[in-house]
C-alpha cells in the first residue's frame, strides 16, 4: 500500500508464518483478515496498544481479547457489497434449485421442472444496518416486498423492532439475518419464532451462526417445512458427521460472504484513512462501544 504518515513506523504481518518477535512498541494493530485465533493472541504482547482495527463487521470474538482502554474499530461498510451479492446468490440458488441442477449435471440427468421464484416474495431483513440496506438495494429490482427489522424500531425509517417478529414472521417468504452475536441475539431465532414462519419459507443467515437455534432449524428443515441457506453455522465449522452437513433443504457456504475482490480496495482505503487519523490525533472511524 505505502503512503503512510511520516510520523509512523509501519510493520507488515499478514497472519501467516512466524509473527514479529517484538511487539512491545505497537500502538495501532490492524488485524489480518480471516486469519486464525493466533492473530488475537498477539494482543497480549502489545503493552502500549492504543487502538485495534478489525476488518470484520462483527467483533464479538475480538472484544474479550482487547485490554480496557484500547479503542476498537470494526470494518463497517467494507463488506456491504460482497455480502449483499452473496445473499442474492444464496436466495436465487435456493429459489431456483441450483444445487439440484448441479448434482443432476454431475449425474448426466435432464429432468426439467418449474421452481420457486424470487419475484413476488416477501422478504424480511433482520438486523437492518448498512449490510441489510445493501441487500435491500439489490433485492428491490427483483419485484419483492421488503420489511426491515432492527433491535429497536425506527418508525421514521420504516424499521420495525425485534419485539414485532411474532407478528411479522408469518408474512415472510424469506428471512435474511445479518445479526451480530450479542447477549440479546444469541439463539434469537428459536423454535417458537421459526414455527411462526409459513410453510416453505427460506431462512438465510450471513450474520452469526449462534443467532439461530441449530436444533430447532434442523427440526424444521428435516420435516421439509422450512428451507435454509447458511453462510454461518453453529457450530462453525460443523464437525464431521454433524447433521448440518447432510440435512435436507439446507445449503451451506463456508463463511465466505464477505470475501470477494471488492473487499480489498475498500479495506486498504479504510486502513490508510485510519492511520492518517491516528497520526494526526483525530477521532478514528467505526469506533465500537464496548460493554461496561
Amino acid at each position: 500500500m505505502g503512503g503512510w504518515p511520516g510520523s509512523l513506523t509501519v510493520g507488515i504481518y499478514d497472519g501467516t508464518g512466524p509473527a514479529p518477535a517484538d511487539l512491545s512498541e505497537v500502538r495501532f494493530y490492524v488485524l489480518p483478515y480471516a486469519k486464525g485465533p493466533g492473530t488475537l493472541d498477539l494482543l497480549s504482547g502489545m503493552p502500549k496498544l492504543e487502538a485495534v482495527q478489525s476488518l470484520s463487521a462483527g467483533v464479538d470474538t475480538l472484544l474479550p481479547h482487547v485490554p480496557p482502554g484500547v479503542t476498537v474499530c470494526n470494518g463497517r461498510g467494507l463488506h456491504d457489497a460482497s455480502v449483499a451479492e452473496h445473499v442474492l446468490g444464496l436466495i436465487l440458488a435456493a429459489q431456483r434449485e441450483l444445487p439440484r441442477w448441479v448434482r443432476e449435471q454431475d449425474e448426466e440427468c435432464w429432468r426439467p421442472h418449474f421452481t420457486r421464484s424470487l419475484a413476488g416474495s416477501r422478504v424480511l431483513l433482520l438486523g437492518y444496518g448498512s449490510i441489510a440496506a445493501a441487500v435491500e438495494a439489490r433485492l428491490l429490482p427483483f419485484e419483492v416486498e421488503v420489511r426491515r427489522v432492527a433491535r429497536r424500531a425506527r418508525p421514521a425509517e420504516s424499521v420495525h423492532g425485534v419485539g414485532e417478529l411474532p407478528d411479522l414472521l408469518p408474512h415472510a417468504d424469506i428471512v435474511v439475518s445479518t445479526l451480530p452475536l450479542t447477549a440479546e441475539t444469541t439463539g434469537l431465532l428459536d423454535g417458537r419464532l421459526l414455527a411462526a414462519l409459513p410453510d416453505d419459507a427460506l431462512v438465510v443467515n450471513v450474520g452469526r451462526g449462534g443467532t439461530i437455534d441449530t436444533a430447532a432449524l434442523l427440526a424444521e428443515t428435516g420435516s421439509g417445512r422450512l428451507r435454509a441457506a447458511l453462510d454461518v453455522t453453529d457450530p462453525e465449522p460443523p464437525p464431521p458427521g454433524h447433521p448440518l452437513w447432510s440435512a435436507p433443504n439446507i445449503l451451506i457456504t463456508p463463511h465466505v460472504a464477505g470475501g470477494s475482490a471488492t473487499f480489498y480496495p475498500r479495506a486498504e482505503r479504510l486502513i490508510a484513512e485510519q492511520l492518517r487519523r491516528f497520526a494526526a490525533g483525530e477521532p478514528l472511524l467505526n469506533q465500537v462501544t464496548r460493554p461496561a
